[in-house]
């Protein structure tokens, strides 16, 4: 069992898009699963017997073309994102 529970499990749809958004702005090309498919994905993981949402969503999700450096920029750009949200709800 995984000690990694997100305390607010909405906020997994929201990583997701904000780390496609960094992408795109820093130029990296990647496809978002959901957008290519045009959210075909999770009505067939339905049929399928999976369960629809992120964590379909989760599974097709591969970023294993980029470079570290790459994929290190999105991470910092979400943290730096994240870091500026927080101080702005706190002024």
């Amino acid at each position: 069992m995984s000690r990694n529970r997100k305390l607010v499990p909405a906020s997994r749809d929201a990583l997701y898009q904000m780390k496609y958004e960094i992408a795109a702005e820093l130029g990296i090309n990647v496809v978002n699963p959901r957008q290519a498919l045009g959210d075909v994905s999770s009505e067939f993981g339905s049929e399928l017997g999976e369960s629809s949402g992120s964590a379909s969503y989760a599974t097709k999700d591969y970023w294993g073309h980029l470079s570290s450096r790459d994929a290190g920029s999105v991470g910092g750009g979400i943290t730096k994102r994240l870091i500026q949200e927080a101080q702005r709800t706190l002024l």
